[in-house]
């Protein structure tokens, strides 16, 4: 194991004597590298959150194995992280190590099965377009989703009435012990917006999805543009969010039940409950996690004292945050 440090990046103004450095570490037999103190908040959707206390993107599946291997001899917690879209980092940050899957892209199309492999980093919504073009159907409805195929499994992300697991063959996992699995949909446990890998240790590294290929192509693609263009006029993308806040109850929608409150508009600091979309919280502009976490909160009690509902969240909240 290789300890080296990158020239001084944070001075303190008062005591010039005292320099903060960022150490970074190269595992043995690998050429991937693990940060301390790595800023989190370009990493998410929200643009917010504090540093993680070390962070590592790997590009391989031995990279993942070492990475998992050097936490455990270091005795730290593990944070997975795919595109950071359905997330929301506290701004003291994340303790431990924080895994990012990000550049596990690699995809293969299987004509003779047809089946779609795709590595956890890859986007959904690049996936549905590239699946598109070769006349493929069967991710038209993913195309507005703002996530990683492996988020997409995890949250058994869905829109237009279809989800993740209506087309899900297998996935493929690694455990902070190094073992891989492959396991099925059965195995995942997938119910409404979550599945049995939501809080677990495994990561998720690849997944393969059942497609129906010989259409064509002018009119998957014609279809998928109609999805996204459904999205971007009922949903605010011109700021930073992480797309629906909270699960839809069986009674009514979030949505539906937070703007018949008055709570449409409604801001602490720089966060926002949007305008077009009252499940959305928007970044208006130097919005703090806590900004959105208090009005999650607030949210959910005014919600339950008009409706008697609790509104649980679809968005992950990692780290720690004050009491509201």
């Amino acid at each position: 194991m290789t300890l080296s440090y990158d020239p001084p990046s944070v001075s303190n103004a008062d005591n010039p004597k005292k320099t903060l450095y960022k150490p970074q570490i190269t595992l043995p037999g690998t050429d991937c590298p693990l940060r301390a103190d790595a800023p989190l908040a370009s990493l998410t959707s929200f643009r917010v959150g504090g540093p993680a206390e070390w962070y590592v993107a790997p590009r391989r599946l031995e990279d993942l194995q070492a990475s998992f291997e050097w936490a455990k001899s270091q005795g730290l917690p593990l944070t997975l992280l795919g595109a950071g879209s359905n997330l929301l980092v506290s701004d003291r940050g994340l303790p431990g190590l924080v895994i990012c899957t990000r550049h596990l892209r690699q995809t293969q199309f299987d004509p003779d099965t047809g089946t779609v492999t795709a590595g956890a980093g890859e986007p959904i919504a690049r996936l549905a377009w590239q699946a598109a073009e070769r006349g493929w159907q069967g991710l038209e409805w993913a195309v507005g989703i703002p996530g990683t195929v492996g988020g997409a499994v995890v949250m058994n992300a869905g829109a237009h009435k279809s989800c993740t697991a209506d087309i899900l063959v297998n996935v493929q996992t690694l455990s902070p012990e190094g073992i891989i699995e492959q396991l099925t949909p059965v195995d995942l446990g997938f119910s409404y917006r979550t599945s049995s890998l939501q809080g677990s240790q495994r990561l998720l590294t690849q997944a393969t999805f059942k497609l129906k290929p010989g259409a064509q192509p002018k009119q998957v693609v014609s279809d998928t543009t109609k999805h996204l263009e459904e999205r971007r006029r009922c949903q605010p993308y011109h700021l930073p969010s992480c797309g629906s806040v909270f699960r839809n109850p069986e009674s009514h929608a979030a949505a539906w039940l937070i703007e018949q409150i008055g709570l449409k508009g409604y801001k602490i600091g720089g966060a926002q409950v949007a305008e077009r979309h009252a499940n959305f919280i928007l970044n208006c502009g130097g919005a703090k996690a806590s900004d959105i976490f208090q009005i999650i909160r607030h949210v959910q009690m005014q919600v339950e004292h008009h409706w008697s509902l609790c509104l649980e969240p679809e968005v992950r909240i990692l780290g720690e945050f004050p009491s509201v």
